[in-house]
């Protein structure tokens, strides 16, 4: 699940970073500024994903006696 929201929020920082050409400043708030706490935000939910997904996996042994 973080996995996809990561994803996503590092496009949408992005494309507000380096793509988006248009007015930088929307009711105050800096778009450039924004991009890069997405881009941030977006890096620590992927990062997260594998940190949670390492810890809910248990290794698996197998007993061989008979």
């Amino acid at each position: 699940m973080y996995i996809g929201v990561g994803i996503f929020l590092l496009l949408v920082g992005l494309i507000l970073v380096f793509a988006y050409t248009g007015d930088q400043l929307i009711a105050g708030l800096d778009l450039g500024v924004i991009g890069w706490i997405a881009i941030g935000l977006g890096a620590l939910a992927i990062i997260l994903s594998f940190v949670v997904d390492r810890r809910r996996r248990r290794p698996v042994v197998y007993d061989e006696r008979v």
